[in-house]
Formats: structure tokens, sequence, C-alpha cells
């Protein structure tokens, strides 16, 4: 049998006096038994501090906000596992979830193996934040043997293997704005010839508190930043996790509907005549996730579900894809790196 390493459980934190004790909680319920817990504080205001210190973790106090990556490799150098486990202040680890990992890396050999969120969130009671719970799972879960990246609210990596890597890049909008650091990682491991795979059944709850409004500026948030690391990384077609090929086939759908009723608006009638087919294909090409919304809270949930995710989600979607071509034009192609770095803090 093989001789389970010790982890280091990587927790940045900012202002997250709401979540943190919960997130904790559940750390310290884990079954595994060589466990140390490094709690990185971004220069909270709240109690977040406060309550770290009720709790037996390596408490480390950056003296100004700096960001996500920043934080996660101030962890990871005050770390003493051989394996760090990276997971967000507001997910919620299940108590076989480090086990997992742990499990799933011995036995493939991976320098970096990844978790998921679970179908339903912390906060199930919201239908935003259990579709964007849903929508998570099934996107992460689909390829676990060679997933195209593994995201930080669940990603174990070898010691030795981050600090060859640098870690998370910290010299740009990909590390302060919390959404592609992980994806450069991965990409990053995946190029010096690192083995990166996903354990479905490694879960963590997430608590998003999303509402109608939230949910669709986290939408336009992610899908900028996403779209302006693609092009500058030249995949952005890529079927790459929450990025998804369907994902992106539902907002081309959408917005090739909306061209066509306005031409049938303007010109003729006749123009609206492909829109049923492309919503058709829509459909099909959605319909395992649409099966995870049926799995996870029954037929009115998908219904529900379907509605948002065709009518209404894709129009949040494209509008931050749209921006993150033009802030990608003008601040990295042609612009200041540093500019933008400083918009996104």
């Amino acid at each position: 049998m093989k001789r389970l390493p010790k982890v280091s459980v990587i927790i940045p934190v900012h202002n997250g006096e709401k979540v943190i004790g919960r997130c904790l909680d559940a750390v310290f319920r884990s079954r595994y038994p060589e466990l140390e817990v490094v709690v990185v504080d971004d220069c909270s205001t709240d109690r977040t501090t406060e309550i770290c210190r009720r709790y037996p973790v390596k408490l480390v106090e950056l003296r100004e906000h700096a960001g996500v990556s920043k934080a996660r490799n101030t962890g990871a150098r005050n770390a003493s596992g051989e394996v760090l486990l990276f997971i967000d202040a507001d997910c919620i680890m299940l108590e076989d979830t480090i086990e997992r990992m742990i499990e799933t890396k011995l036995r493939t050999g991976a320098e970096i193996v990844g978790g998921t969120y679970t179908r339903l969130p912390e906060d199930s009671h919201s239908f935003f934040s259990t579709f964007q719970s849903v929508y998570v799972n099934y996107c992460e879960s689909r390829n676990p043997e060679e997933p195209d990246y593994v995201a930080t609210h669940c990603m174990a990596v070898e010691r030795e293997v981050f600090m060859k890597l640098g870690g998370f890049i910290e010299g740009s909008y990909i590390g302060v704005a919390a959404s592609v650091e992980d994806v450069e990682f991965c990409h990053r491991a995946k190029r010096a010839g690192y083995r990166v795979v996903m354990n479905p059944d490694a879960q963590v709850r997430h608590v998003f508190n999303f509402n109608l409004r939230r949910s669709l500026r986290n939408a336009v948030k992610k899908s900028m930043y996403w779209t302006m690391y693609s092009l500058d990384n030249r995949d952005i077609t890529q079927d790459s996790g929450a990025a998804s090929r369907e994902l992106k086939l539902n907002v081309a759908c959408y917005f090739a509907s909306l061209l066509l009723l306005g031409a049938a608006l303007l010109l003729h009638p006749i123009a609206a005549l492909p829109v049923a087919p492309l919503y058709a294909l829509n459909l099909y090409a959605s319909r395992g996730f649409f099966r995870a919304l049926h799995e996870t809270s029954g037929v009115s949930f998908m219904l529900k579900g379907i509605a948002y995710y065709t009518l209404l989600y894709p129009a949040a979607v494209g509008a931050g894809a749209s921006a993150g071509v033009l802030r990608y034009l003008r601040y990295v192609k042609f612009g200041s790196m540093k500019r933008l770095r400083t918009e996104a803090e």
C-alpha cells in the first residue's frame, strides 16, 4: 500500500466572513489523516481573520489586496505538504473529497488532479445558483481522463511541480480577475509534460448566492476574461470545461436568430424560417446538460433551465465575449497590459 502524502489545503480569502467559517468547518471534518490548512487573507476589512484564528490553521495575512493568484502562491510558499490542494473560501468540502483526490492521484500518477461542484450548491433554494452548479458540474465532468483544465475550486498539485512551474500567473489580468488563472496554469503544465486528470466524484458545495442579476453579471465577467485569454492563446473554438462548444453554439444560435428575426421584420418574413431549425439544433446539442438539469431537480426545473439557458443566458455570455474582444484588442494586443491589470483590480 502506497504511503499517503501530506496534504496542505490552501484557501485564499478576501472579505469572506460570511463563508470562511463554514469552509473551515468542512475541511476539518475531512477523514484524511495527514493534513494542514493554510489560509491566506488577501487584506480583508471585515471579520475574516478574527474567524480564522478560531481554527488550527496557518494564517498568512497580505499587507495589500493582491488578487487570488498572489494569495494562492503565497499559501504554497508557506505550506509544508507534498500535495497542495487549492479550494475557494466559498466552497464547502465533502468529508471524502481529499481522500478521493489523493486516491485518483495515486492511481493515475497524474501531477494535477481536479474535482468539481456538487450539482446542488450550498444555497440550493436559488434557481440561479442551482443552474450554475449543475452547469459547471456537467461541463467539468464530461472528460475526466483528459480535461482541458481543472479549476481551483478543487485542484490538487504536487508541491514540487507547482514550484517548478512558478505557480499561478500574477503579472496580468489573468491572475487578478479570478476567472482563468487555473486554465492558464493547466495549459502551461501540460506543455511542460505534466498530466492533468479529473475525478467527478471529488466534490465541493459552492456558495453562489445568485439571483438573476448576479447570475448574468457572472456570465458577462467570466466570458469576457475567458475570451481575452482564448484570443491570446489562439484556442477560441476549444471545448474547454465551462467554456464548452455547447455554450458557444448556444450563443451563436441565439445571435443568429436575432439577426434573422431582425431581417424578417425589416425585409421579408421568410428570413425567419431558419430560426426554428437553429433552436432545434441548439436543443439537441445541449441535450446532455438538459438531462443533468432534469436529474437534479425534475421536469419543471429543467424546463425553466432550458428557457434561461437558450433565451437569456446567451445574451450575457455574448455581451461579455464582445467586451472581451474589444478589451483584448485595446489593451493586450495594441495597448497597455499594466493598465488592464489595474482595471481588473
